[in-house]
């Protein structure tokens, strides 16, 4: 590595972070915000394109930009990443209708899961696998801040200067990632080839969109047996089947199937699909528990995760520089696996009369343990291959545990639906019946109600036998689920005890 780029490192590493951040937030930013959006551009029923559309882009491009920025190298591709991702929010800022957003919004997707991948590919470029721990802890702490950033964000800026900002902000700050990754960063040259698996590409594309469009519609959009979703499942595996077909006889494949053939390679993504489950599944209702079970609002359930972003960065922090200095890694995700097993089994013992305080430890808990765990599995999968092909294979890790949170929220919002509806129908009329007339009037209002309605203000303005009902209702719908989860956890930390300690690399090559 040259001197001068080991001499300016910590900033290089401060501008892939703040890529790496700026494509986290781009995912999570416009979750409170989708209800403003809708009421200025219309286009109600494309309302799910806004999330959707970005996370189909960025799955999707990780494998891309993995795969040709070990052909074509990384610094130019992560410009043009970043550079992209600025027009998308600046066309997005622009919008004056769903359709020019959903376009926007699927161009930042692209471009975010660039910078997602790169900026990891590129610090296994520039820093040694031994001491890529610490700097891995740190830019791992990116996802954390995202996580809990990205809804406060979203609700500020549509409370205060408009929804358009939290596009708007990406201008800055993508330059600013651009001009300082132009100026500090200097790599080896290497020999540039292109020779894209085109067939592989788009067998990949089609499966991909077909499964993240159904576990995104389905239940929600689409009933589950709803032919379009059935179409897309069948078109899943077919298409699926096909893409296994064509990477096997490509010269060039996007996804060398030789690389399950490498055991550390194996157990690591298996985990990371895992990790993508509980993790996503467990996030992606619980402001939504916050809200209605506790009576926070938006802000303040955002807030909450706080407690879970603590835990995340902390032990992030701290593995990553363990570490470094010490060169063990192995013991760190098996642990990790199984707090975050106890942290789902709190969680699951949660109840409407649960202290704020009580919620926060049991997140911090599960924070505790992802942070022991996620990106050491990455510095595993980079440790196991060559330099040159590095963004192939974190970008294959990446993109399985990116498919696991689309599973995860699928599965987890199914179940979490279908019980609450089951609750709802049983507990309302029980908590009527037992307020006499008064119950009764209260029934006038809310005899069709519908979960899907329901709102923090509206239960609150409820009777208190009607509130508790709803209360609970959503309480037992959602903490059982965490410990179907604890299992999914605690599988991962025993399929990681089989992973082979080799010794940190202390050398780039």
């Amino acid at each position: 590595m040259p001197a001068e780029t080991r001499r300016l490192l910590p900033w290089i590493i401060a501008s892939l972070m703040l890529s790496m951040l700026m494509s986290s937030l781009g995912q999570m930013i416009f979750s409170t915000a989708l209800p403003t959006i809708v009421g200025e551009l219309g286009g109600v029923e494309h309302m799910s394109w806004v999330i959707t559309g970005f996370l189909l882009g960025q799955t999707i491009s990780l494998p891309i930009f993995g795969k040709l920025g070990d052909q074509l190298g990384r610094k130019g591709l992560f410009i043009f990443a970043n550079g992209l991702f600025v027009v998308g929010s600046l066309l997005g800022g622009l919008a004056n209708s769903m359709a020019v957003l959903i376009v926007a919004r699927v161009l930042q997707g692209i471009s975010g899961g660039g910078m997602m991948i790169l900026s990891q590919a590129i610090t296994a470029e520039v820093t040694t696998p031994r001491e890529r721990g610490k700097y891995m802890g740190v830019m791992g702490s990116a996802f954390a801040v995202s996580s809990v950033l990205g809804p406060v964000l979203g609700g500020w800026f549509t409370d205060g200067p408009g929804w358009r900002w939290g596009l708007w902000l990406n201008v800055p700050l993508g330059l600013i990632a651009i001009v300082a990754v132009s100026f500090l960063l200097r790599l080896p040259e290497r020999e540039r080839r292109l020779n894209l698996d085109w067939a592989g590409t788009a067998t990949m594309a089609i499966a991909t969109a077909a499964l993240v469009l159904v576990t995104t519609w389905g239940g929600n959009e689409y009933e589950w047996s709803d032919p379009v979703i059935i179409g897309l499942i069948v078109t899943f595996f077919v298409v699926g089947a096909l893409f296994v077909f064509v990477e096997l006889r490509a010269d060039d494949p996007l996804v060398p199937m030789r690389l399950f053939a490498n055991r550390n390679f194996v157990l690591t993504t298996v985990a990371g699909f895992g990790i993508g489950i509980f993790m996503f599944g467990s996030l992606a209702y619980f402001p939504t528990y916050l809200q209605m079970v506790h009576g926070l609002s938006p802000t303040s359930a955002g807030l909450m995760l706080i407690w879970m972003m603590v835990g995340v960065m902390g032990t992030s922090i701290a593995v990553g520089g363990l570490v470094s200095r010490t060169g063990n890694y192995k013991v760190f995700p098996i642990a990790g696996m199984f707090i975050v097993t106890a942290g789902l089994i709190l969680m699951s013992r949660l109840d409407r009369e649960t202290s704020l305080t009580g919620v926060g430890l049991r997140i911090f808990v599960f924070g505790f343990g992802i942070g022991c765990a996620m990106q050491v599995l990455v510095l595993i999968v980079q440790n196991s291959f060559a330099v040159r092909e590095v963004g192939t294979v974190t970008a294959a890790n990446n993109f399985f545990r990116q498919i696991g949170g689309s599973v995860g929220a699928a599965l987890v919002g199914g179940l979490f639906v279908d019980k609450l509806k089951d609750l709802l129908a049983e507990r309302i009329p029980e908590a009527m019946a037992s307020m006499g007339q008064a119950g009764a009037q209260a029934g006038g209002q809310l005899q069709q109600i519908d979960s899907a309605r329901l709102t923090p203000d509206m239960v609150n303005s409820l009777p208190e036998p009607i509130m508790v009902a709803i209360e609970s209702s959503y309480n037992d719908a959602l903490t059982p689920i965490f410990l179907l989860l604890a299992p999914v956890a605690l599988i991962c930390g025993l399929i990681l005890i089989g992973i082979r300690a080799d010794t940190l690399k202390e050398t780039i090559s």
